[in-house]
């Protein structure tokens, strides 16, 4: 009996590596575009912690201290507060990290 219980897990475990093998390459590419995507650095500044914070282009320690420093006074309302509280950030600086990705409660930096 037990051969016969590994035997149906095999054949019903072959039959969907077969169902995955058989997709298009589209469905493997748009997978690999949406990872990438995802590692691409897109973050959101009221709930990225130091480690992420640290790993944005151009961020350095004393940076990321002024973020969680006035983050934990309230969570940025939105890019405006965020420029307010947070020395070095400006309209320039915002514009670049919203195009890598960045928001704030969800949101990228207005474009005029």
């Amino acid at each position: 009996m037990p051969n016969v219980w590994v035997s149906q897990v095999t054949n019903a475990t072959l039959s969907k590596l077969h169902a995955v093998r058989c997709w298009p390459k589209q469905v493997y590419a748009a997978l690999t575009l949406a990872a990438l995507a995802g590692l691409a650095g897109a973050i959101e500044v009221n709930q990225a912690n130091e480690a992420e914070l640290d790993g944005v282009r151009g961020f350095g320690p004393p940076t990321t201290a002024r973020i969680l420093q006035e983050r934990a006074k309230a969570p940025f309302a939105n890019w405006a507060d965020l420029m307010r509280r947070v020395k070095g950030i400006k309209d320039a600086r915002a514009r670049q990290l919203s195009s890598e990705g960045m928001t704030v409660n969800g949101q990228p930096y207005p474009t005029p």
